[in-house]
């Protein structure tokens, strides 16, 4: 019995440092305060202006590596993903809405996930959406990545 204690005192003191600081580190911003990160504002921009057909202006808020993937796709593949992108975002306005009533964003050092979970209910029952969208952080920089 002694043995069984000293085993779970000495695994319970050595625990804490088993866990690499990056998880200690991470940081969950619910709904509303969101919008007041940087992450937050480049969402909803990039999906606004996704929405609208810029995918110019939408595409200068990503990575330099998502940039260039975009340039290096063939026409007919990018005309596909902006008909595609158009269709399935939302304006500024319903993006915004959606974050402050079911939105998660988590900042892992330099790297941040938002996830947009909303569930509807209509005659057909009830079905759940989901939008994630990957950053990357450069100081208080925040670039779309994925």
């Amino acid at each position: 019995m002694t043995r069984l204690r000293f085993c779970t005192l000495a695994i319970s003191a050595w625990l804490p440092f088993a866990i690499p600081a990056s998880v200690l580190a991470a940081t969950t911003i619910k709904g509303a305060a969101i919008l007041d990160n940087s992450c937050g504002k480049v969402a909803v921009k990039h999906m606004g202006l996704t929405h609208a057909g810029k995918f110019d202006e939408a595409n200068k808020l990503s990575t330099k590596e998502m940039q260039d993937q975009w340039k290096a796709m063939p026409a007919k593949d990018r005309a596909m993903m902006m008909d595609m992108g158009k269709e399935l975002s939302q304006t500024e306005e319903q993006y915004a809405a959606d974050i402050k009533t079911n939105g998660v964003l988590v900042v892992d050092g330099a790297s941040a996930t938002l996830t947009v979970q909303k569930k509807t209910k209509d005659a057909n029952g009830t079905s759940t959406s989901t939008t994630t969208q990957s950053f990357k952080l450069n100081g208080s920089e925040c670039l779309v990545s994925r």
